[in-house]
């Protein structure tokens, strides 16, 4: 019996070895990694962070309280468009401000999108923390490419503190921005959807642009690309901006973010946005009749009436569609963006207004062949094949982009 004891006993150490603690298994962002060794990364260096207020470690403490904790030289603080507290609306300037009486907080986002390379001269490490939507327009990816210009130009090091990329297992798919079409929506020659982390875009652009650059990342624990946010153990969803609200909004954003280039509303100002879509000219049943014929996998359209309080049509009762994730593993977002434009240049050509945003559009798309093929009713599979053909190539360029399995 005492022999069986001791068996039992080792047995269950044994597993206790081989299987990893769910504690010891549990998500880290890069903000955490960097606290379990007390910053010392940064210690004796005069330091600058990237930040807002979606940027806080597993227990939600704000990133610049973590570095104050561990005695860190905490010059100043930057923030991106919406700004530091997130309370400013998309493309709304950004002013300067501060935390406290001592920490100032220098903008993003204002009368210029690029730090001033005198003022980085004054430190030595410049740290981003930032989370993305995982959308190549999502302006957050646009800043840190100015970040590590300026970085590379005052000799200052360029240090990510990694983030997931929420919505990682979705399709990487669209077209691969154009050089010609770059823009503070479209920075680099990504795919729309790129799957990547921030730590991961920024090893990506500095053999690229900047490859005389001192960056380091410091990496996730516990992060995988075939999980969605929420499946991270410990992961809690902060707002990474105002409208994308929580996981379910930013798994449509990339669907409907393409309609900021047209006369119709993305439902900015509503309860819903980006899950909304609708304008004053719409037939809700016959849009939805127009999207069922493409039997789209794990997506429904509903019909939806709403009067956005700011933005497009302000005040205006819209009539459209809502859209609902049914099947988040077989939801393919840029196949329903493309089912949508197709649908909305076909029954309403002229007011959806595409050649009206023709420039804008196509800054968003990367490219202005996406726009052509929607105007001129190209099949969707002659649409997705087109852009399968660019993200071949550029898997074919860049296969060891990813950090983490």
């Amino acid at each position: 019996m005492k022999r069986f004891s001791l068996l039992v006993i080792f047995t269950i150490f044994s597993l206790f070895l081989v299987f990893p603690t769910a504690q010891s298994g549990e998500f880290r962002y890069g903000l955490d990694v960097l606290d379990e060794s007390a910053c010392s990364q940064l210690k004796g260096e005069k330091i600058a962070l990237i930040t807002n207020a979606a940027a806080v470690s597993r227990s939600g403490e704000p990133g610049y309280l973590v570095f104050l904790r561990n005695g860190v030289d905490l010059k100043f603080l930057m923030a991106p468009e919406h700004g530091f507290s997130l309370d400013h609306e998309a493309g709304q300037t950004v002013g300067n401000g501060g935390v406290g009486d001592t920490l100032k907080i220098y903008s993003l986002y204002g009368e210029s999108k690029k730090p001033d390379v005198q003022l980085l001269k004054t430190i030595d490490v410049l740290v981003f923390d930032l989370q993305d939507a995982g959308v190549r327009c999502y302006t957050y990816i646009s800043t840190m490419k100015l970040v590590m210009e300026a970085c590379n130009e005052a000799g200052v090091t360029f240090m990510v503190l990694d983030r997931p990329n929420p919505v990682a297992p979705l399709p990487v798919s669209g077209f691969v921005l154009e050089p010609r079409f770059e823009s503070f929506v479209g920075a680099t020659e990504l795919p729309f959807m790129h799957g990547m982390t921030v730590g991961e875009i920024a090893e990506w652009l500095k053999p690229r642009y900047f490859p005389g650059l001192s960056l380091q990342v410091v990496r996730m624990k516990g992060y995988r690309r075939d999980r969605f946010a929420d499946e991270l153990p410990g992961f809690q969803f902060r707002p990474p901006s105002p409208n994308l609200r929580d996981l379910n909004t930013l798994l449509l954003y990339p669907s409907t973010v393409m309609l900021e280039g047209t006369d119709v509303s993305e439902g900015r100002g509503t309860d819903a946005p980006f899950s909304l879509l609708g304008a004053p000219f719409i037939d809700s049943a016959a849009l939805v009749e127009e999207l069922e014929q493409y039997r789209l996998p794990g997506v429904e359209f509903h019909p939806a009436t709403f009067t956005p309080s700011r933005s497009k049509f302000s005040g205006v009762e819209c009539h459209g569609i809502r859209l609902q994730v049914t099947d988040r593993r077989r939801f393919d977002p840029f196949m329903t963006s493309t089912a949508i434009l197709l649908s909305l240049q076909k029954l309403w050509p002229e007011p959806t207004g595409l050649d009206h945003h023709a420039a804008f559009f196509d800054q968003l798309a990367g490219t202005d062949r996406y726009r052509l093929m929607i105007q001129q009713q190209r099949p969707i599979g002659e649409i997705l094949d087109a852009a399968r053909g660019q993200l071949r190539a550029f898997d074919a360029a860049s296969p060891d982009r990813f950090l983490y399995p």
